[in-house]
């Protein structure tokens, strides 16, 4: 048989494989050969007696012959390959088996990638892109991943729909960071709602259940698990309608305590009192968003709870408040924000330093008093809606500063009725900012405009 010849540069580069594979072995490395196909890719490969597996041939037990694979041409150079050659002909010298040893960690890393895949995080980020994202308005699907633990990337530069998610480091994302969704039992789902009733979240857990159910049925229906374990599970409360109002000694104190607690959340809930918009989507108010000059609010509908975008009439003491808010950040984008790149958050504890700031008002007066009980941020709405009833202005005029899409627009009246009541929502806004300003200050409020000579 004929010796192999030495492999140079010049050979390896101009080698070329005709109509079939060809292996051209290197004289200077014994096994090690380079492996031209007919499409011309070319790739280094060492073959070698396994130390370890046996095979049998003509009656007896023989090392099995192995192949290693050691990379493609021209990414590994001549030299290179001669030099990982070496290095496997060695280890195979001192017992080992190079080949079995790159399988074994291609499978470590095949199986690492498939659990992976169906950890619940990676399931839960899958979810609200491919279904959240697509299937509901902004303000929708951020509140599912806020509910599942996840949240766009602060630092990323894409529009809110293209950034990474990432977890928040709390919900169900982190709780069960290293569990399989096929893991997840029906214990695991109750314990996870009895936590959040426990902490005092009750809606919260049913909005929680709600996201889970639906993404659980959604990796059902991908067969990713064959059954959900929300089955058979019931809402964790049972929700009743809200009819909490503030009295005007609880609005009185309450926009007292604003100035208790300060920047952000005090202006923000002063902007909640004066304008009855939402709380989210008071408290992701952007610069871009105002014509502080033209007094108008400019809500996107991405942002709007009705998907409809929507034009509130600011009041003089609203632009005040808003122009004495400082813009945070090289490029302000929030108004209410601390860091100038991701909105106020955290209304939990802001609403918990409003109660106690609340209650040493009100015991400076009296040192027995009691916090008002059981009311929250969104409450204000219905505080704004009924004062707005108490100066006499028409339901449909409170409707449209509202923004409500039932009552008196409801049904047929959405179809048909377009006008906007712009004149009347300025009026009726001026009016209502007139009247809360001389209720929280103590004074008549005599100044108050007449809505019914106004025509609203």
């Amino acid at each position: 048989m004929a010796k192999a010849k030495i492999l140079t540069a010049p050979t390896v580069e101009n080698a070329t494989a005709g109509d079939t594979r060809k292996e051209i072995p290197d004289g200077l490395v014994p096994g090690m050969a380079l492996v031209v196909q007919p499409s011309g890719k070319k790739s280094w490969a060492v073959r070698y007696r396994s130390p370890t597996e046996r095979v049998l041939r003509d009656g007896k037990l023989e090392p099995k012959l192995k192949k290693l694979t050691l990379g493609s041409y021209p990414v590994l150079s001549l030299a290179d390959a001669r030099k990982c050659a070496k290095e496997a002909l060695q280890a195979v010298a001192e017992g080992q088996d190079p080949a079995a040893e790159k399988q074994a960690a291609k499978d470590t890393a095949r199986d690492a990638e498939a659990a992976d895949r169906d950890s619940f995080p990676t399931a839960a980020v899958h979810f609200v892109d491919r279904y959240a994202k697509r299937n509901n308005r902004v303000r929708s699907w951020l509140e599912t991943a806020r509910l599942l633990g996840l949240k766009p990337d602060p630092e990323s530069d894409n529009e809110m729909a293209k950034r990474p998610l990432v977890p928040t480091g709390k919900g169900p994302v982190t709780l069960w960071k290293a569990k399989r969704v096929q893991d997840i039992a029906r214990r695991d789902i109750i314990e996870i709602l009895d936590k959040r009733v426990d902490e005092g979240a009750e809606i919260s857990a049913n909005r929680l259940f709600a996201a889970l159910r639906r993404m659980f049925g959604w990796l059902v229906e991908r067969g990713v698990i064959s059954e959900t374990p929300c089955r058979g599970i019931k809402a964790p409360t049972v929700e009743r309608k809200r009819d909490r109002l503030l009295s005007d000694d609880e609005v009185r104190t309450l926009w007292k305590a604003c100035d208790a607690v300060g920047h952000p959340f005090g202006p923000m809930v002063r902007v909640l009192l004066l304008t009855g918009a939402r709380r989210n989507e008071v408290a992701g108010m952007e610069w871009r968003e105002l014509d502080l000059e033209g007094a108008v609010w400019h809500l996107p509908a991405a942002r709007a709870k009705n998907g409809e975008a929507h034009d509130i009439a600011l009041a003089p003491a609203v632009v005040e408040l808003l122009k004495a808010m400082p813009k945070i950040g090289k490029a302000p984008g929030y108004v209410f924000t601390t860091t100038g790149k991701t909105a106020v958050s955290g209304f939990s504890r802001a609403k918990e330093r409003l109660d106690t700031a609340m209650l040493e008002a009100m015991q400076t007066d009296d040192p027995e008093a009691e916090a008002p009980a059981d009311w929250t941020l969104h409450d204000l709405r219905r505080v704004v809606a009924s004062g707005m009833a108490r100066l006499g202005i028409n339901l449909p005029v409170i409707e449209k500063c509202l923004a409500h899409k039932s009552g008196s627009f409801a049904g047929i009246m959405a179809v048909y009725q377009r006008h906007s009541f712009a004149e009347q929502q300025a009026a009726a806004w001026r009016a209502w900012a007139d009247f809360l300003l001389a209720l929280v200050e103590g004074r008549p409020a005599d100044n108050v405009v007449s809505l019914h000579a106004a025509g609203a």
